[in-house]
Formats: C-alpha cells, sequence, structure tokens
C-alpha cells in the first residue's frame, strides 16, 4: 500500500508538502522524502516524534544512535513507516536541523493502492515557500515569575567572584600557570 502524507511547516504562513511512500519504506526514507521535498542540503541531525492526536510530542525517534549502550536505542531506519502509523494512527512531528528547528507535522491523509508505473516515494504536491528561516521558538514556563521568585536575592559582584577579587590561586592548591 502506499501512505499518502502531508507535511506542513510549522510557520505563520501555509507551507506543505504532499508525499506518497510505501508503507514498507523506513521513517528514514520518509525523512529523505521530506528533504527533498522541501529543498534542504539533508545535512542536518533530524528526529521524528511520536505524538498523541492534538500533536503533544511523546517518544523520540532519532537519526542516529545516540544511546549510551551501542545498538540499543532504536533509530529511523529500525522502523517501517507502517510500524506506527496507521489509519487509526496518523500524526508523527519532524524536526529538521536542532540549530533552527524546522519543525513539521506530518500526517497521514489516504492509505491508497499503487500506481502502476510511479516510482515512491514521490512529490504530489507542494503549496507555499519555505522561509529564509525558521519561526522561532518560545519557550517559557507558564508562570514566568514564580519559576525564578525562588532564586531571588541581594548577589552582587562580590558574591560571583570565586576568587575573593584577587584573582589569586594561591588558596586552592596551584599556581595560575601551573604547566
Amino acid at each position: 500500500m502506499i501512505y499518502k502524507f502531508r507535511a506542513i511547516l510549522d510557520a505563520e504562513e501555509d507551507v506543505f508538502r504532499d508525499i506518497a511512500i510505501n508503507e514498507d519504506d523506513t521513517l528514514e526514507d520518509l525523512h529523505n522524502a521530506i528533504v527533498n521535498a522541501f529543498g534542504f542540503d539533508g545535512m542536518e541531525v533530524a528526529s521524528f516524534y511520536t505524538c498523541d492526536d492534538t500533536w503533544n510530542q511523546e517518544d523520540e525517534i532519532p537519526m542516529f544512535d545516540s544511546g549510551d549502550v551501542i545498538g540499543e536505542q532504536k533509530t529511523m531506519s529500525d522502523y517501517q513507516i507502517n510500524d506506527l502509523l496507521s489509519e487509526d494512527q496518523t500524526k508523527i512531528i519532524y524536526v529538521y536541523d536542532f540549530i533552527n528547528m524546522w519543525t513539521f507535522l506530518v500526517e497521514l491523509a489516504a492509505v491508497q493502492e499503487p500506481e502502476v508505473g510511479v516510482t515512491y516515494p514521490s512529490l504530489l504536491f507542494s503549496h507555499g515557500e519555505l522561509p529564509a528561516e525558521a519561526i522561532e521558538k518560545q519557550f517559557e514556563a507558564d508562570n514566568d515569575d514564580d519559576l525564578y521568585s525562588e532564586f531571588e536575592d541581594d548577589l552582587d559582584e562580590d558574591d560571583l567572584d570565586m576568587f575573593g577579587g584577587d584573582d589569586s590561586f594561591e588558596d586552592y592548591g596551584f599556581e595560575e600557570n601551573w604547566n
């Protein structure tokens, strides 16, 4: 079967791509299809995230195994698309380039028979232009004032000076130019 996805860029303007891909291709194949559809160079790290029906992020599925024990963490290449997505579970989040945080809401729109003579993955439709920069994400606490109030006190420069103002290392058992 062929899965048809709409990958929507989290941006102010409507920017999305419709992609058709084999259901038994991997998430890495879907990653490559999204990178190509949006014109990225593919040189940045990316991850998929499972999510619930209201797009609340859950488990990360990275490109590379970055766990403490090699081979213990599953990556994009370990999952077939139909392992995670189906007509019952249609949503997944994709983040490309962890510096710029290009974030995409990827939703399964249709499951159909493959068309004869069509090579998959395939870009079906393109709408909108990728902006010059990803939108800046606002990561703020719900109640910002309460978050820091317990740490506020009357600190001044002397409180932050670990050497007592003379920049001497002698009290620490070594000289400034020890090597």
